[in-house]
């Protein structure tokens, strides 16, 4: 059977495994019972491929590389690209910023590759592939992975000394290099013969879900979302490398979209050109007194966008520069545009020639899925001049202020939430947050009730 006649991905990723030995060590046959005993773990990681596996499955392939390493984020992460460990390492490979930053995944406030499934796959295969040129074994290659070539290198010249063999069972590594090849290949075990096993490994299907779009220019996520006519949240679950609503100014300017929503945003950039802007700006003339804190401020954007949209490489600034502000990160200010009409509980809009539902929330300071709900609203509706459309004033009410809450330890998405008033799906979508996971030290921007007293 050719890969590409598969039925789906796992049975495609059989035809191309090739680790064979010890498959029956005692230290495999303890995992295998361990994962027949928490089916759920292999049930999510396979829902989370989901839209990832056959990218990473063809790029295995097309390298000549094991079809066991579709199943090492399992290991890794359980395919969590937001996932991120004790040890700083991230993303669905698991990555350490270190060696992120030696294969060229960059990490910065903008952007972090090892989230990034795209770039962090190319770069987890090279360093397998580096791995296993050195070591001439792929059961030390995953060693060297997971507890660093170093480690494992010392380890076979000490068991050389001794007299002992320096194959993988034999050398001793720390507990989590020791169990680390035995649950790869239990996992090898179970979808390699998940009857055997009496568990149920959801089908993925074998044909491309995503396609890669070269924006060619920094683009506002939503915006970007509203153009290819998907929510911008799959938008961000799709891309969890980019760290704001908006992508890097001079680095990473691709997505993964599903196919279609791809081919309708690659037609709309054809149609609109490469010098169209996909984030809106406004002019700012600086005065005396400013300061980028200041302005930043003013603007309800951050210190780090306004030096990445204007390529300043500190805070230096003089009378009379103009600065460009994305009106993307403005500060919402939620009132009815002059001589309109407001409902007891939702404003009206009549939709002019040029509008968009991105244009429109952010004139309100609502977002667009509320607009889309708000009116029932198909993802692919297109607005008509003349239309009207209520706007959900109960989301967008009075002055909103915006804040950055640096978070503390045992901090949650929750009690953030409650404790400044305002839902976990905003603190995500502000943030470009995939899933809960948060940090002590890192800060969030939340915009919150201008009169909510908040303290430190």
């Amino acid at each position: 059977m050719k890969p590409e006649d598969a039925p789906d991905i796992w049975t495609r990723a059989r035809l191309g495994f090739a680790m064979t030995e010890a498959l029956d060590h005692p230290r495999v046959a303890v995992y295998i019972e361990h994962y027949r005993r928490n089916p759920n773990i292999i049930t999510v990681s396979s829902n989370r491929a989901k839209p990832f596996a056959y990218f990473i499955l063809t790029e295995i392939e097309r390298r000549g590389l094991p079809g066991e390493l579709l199943l090492l984020p399992i290991v890794e992460s359980g395919y969590a690209a937001d996932a991120t460990s004790p040890g700083m390492a991230a993303g669905i490979w698991q990555f350490i910023p270190s060696t992120g930053e030696h294969f060229g995944l960059i990490q910065d406030d903008w952007y972090d590759g090892r989230r990034d499934v795209y770039q962090s796959t190319h770069a987890a295969l090279d360093y397998l592939e580096s791995l296993h040129a050195r070591f001439g074994d792929w059961y030390l290659a995953l060693a060297a992975y997971n507890f660093g070539q170093g480690n494992v290198a010392r380890a076979m010249a000490a068991n050389a000394a001794a007299g002992r063999p320096t194959d993988y069972w034999n050398l001793q590594l720390s507990s989590e290099a020791m169990s680390y090849v035995p649950r790869l290949l239990a996992l090898r075990a179970l979808i390699e013969q998940p009857a055997r096993y009496g568990i149920a490994v959801p089908k993925l299907a074998n044909r491309p879900y995503l396609e890669p779009v070269q924006l060619g220019r920094q683009a506002d996520l939503e915006y970007v979302a509203e153009l290819a006519r998907i929510e911008a949240r799959e938008v961000l679950q799709l891309n969890p490398g980019y760290r704001r609503a908006i992508t890097h100014p001079h680095a990473a300017q691709h997505l993964l979209l599903p196919a279609p929503a791809a081919q309708r945003l690659q037609l709309a950039l054809q149609q609109r050109g490469p010098d169209y802007p996909l984030v809106r700006y406004s002019e700012y003339e600086v005065r005396a007194g400013d300061s980028l804190g200041r302005i930043a401020l003013q603007h309800g954007v951050t210190v780090a966008e306004l030096r990445g949209v204007n390529g300043l490489n500190g805070d230096m600034i003089r009378i009379g520069q103009q600065l460009r502000v994305p009106v993307s990160g403005a500060t919402v200010t939620a009132h009815p545009a002059p001589g309109r009409a407001v409902a007891p509980s939702d404003w009206q809009y009549t939709v002019q020639s040029g509008d968009s539902l991105w244009t429109i929330s952010r004139q309100y300071g609502v977002s667009i899925a509320s607009i889309r709900e708000r009116n029932d609203l198909a993802v692919n509706a297109t607005l008509q001049p003349g239309q009207v459309l209520k706007i959900p004033q109960d989301q967008a009410e009075g002055t909103l202020r915006r804040v950055e809450y640096q978070i503390r330890p045992g901090d949650s998405l929750g009690m953030i939430s409650r404790r400044f008033q305002v839902d976990i799906d905003d603190v995500q979508r502000w943030n470009a947050l995939n899933g809960d996971g948060i940090r002590a030290g890192e800060t969030l921007t939340l915009y919150v009730a201008a009169n909510l007293a908040v303290d430190g």
